[in-house]
């Protein structure tokens, strides 16, 4: 049986980092089939001056679709309010998209506060939380067992990104090719730093 792993994030643009990822965890665990799902309104995180939620699923849907591996979630975005993991993961299993103990794939600058999640401990009882690395310097405590990805550290982040794009600076390699014809011709980002 496939054994899938949980990418969420905002996807405010997906870029070369998060495809990176994506394949080190095929690479370095046991899961083969890693689910994207672009967040709707993360309580962690304030989404502003981004792209929307149709948008933002073009995009992936550009990079995901040639890759076998890679499938993508759209539930989230048809909810009401803040999305939170625990709720996505048993709707998930509830619908028969993934089965078991799935992956659940977060970054290491999100370990700190990850007690404070809706039912964090049984969040981490129902998958198994692999933990990227995004914090240079010592790996961070993590309070529920993890495993801990050997990734290599992205200098981007989507808001450097969508800075970038604000700039007029070139994404050549930082974003997959047809993330980057897409964000120009739908005029992504462009004004998000204008005054």
């Amino acid at each position: 049986m496939v054994k899938t792993a949980i990418f969420g994030g905002s996807f405010d643009p997906v870029h070369s980092g998060h495809l990176a990822l994506a394949r080190t965890v095929r690479e370095q665990t046991v899961y083969s089939r890693i689910l994207f799902i672009p967040a709707a309104s993360p309580p962690h995180k304030h989404l502003s001056g981004g792209a929307d939620a149709a948008d933002r699923t073009a995009m992936l849907k550009e990079v995901l679709d040639p890759l076998e591996w890679a499938c993508i979630w759209t539930g989230e975005m048809d909810r009401e309010g803040p999305s939170y993991s625990i709720d996505t993961v048993r709707q998930l299993k509830e619908e028969g998209i993934v089965s078991g103990r799935p992956g659940f794939i977060i970054g290491d600058d999100l370990a700190e506060g990850f007690s404070s999640w809706k039912k964090a401990g049984e969040l981490a009882a129902e998958v198994e939380i692999i933990l990227a690395r995004r914090l240079s310097g010592p790996p961070p405590l993590f309070p529920f067992p993890c495993l801990r990805l050997d990734n290599e550290l992205w200098p981007h982040s989507s808001t450097d990104l969508r800075s970038r794009i604000a700039r007029g600076e070139s994404l050549e390699g930082l974003v997959p090719e047809s993330v980057a014809a897409y964000i120009a011709q739908r005029g992504l980002y462009a004004a998000e730093h204008r005054t």
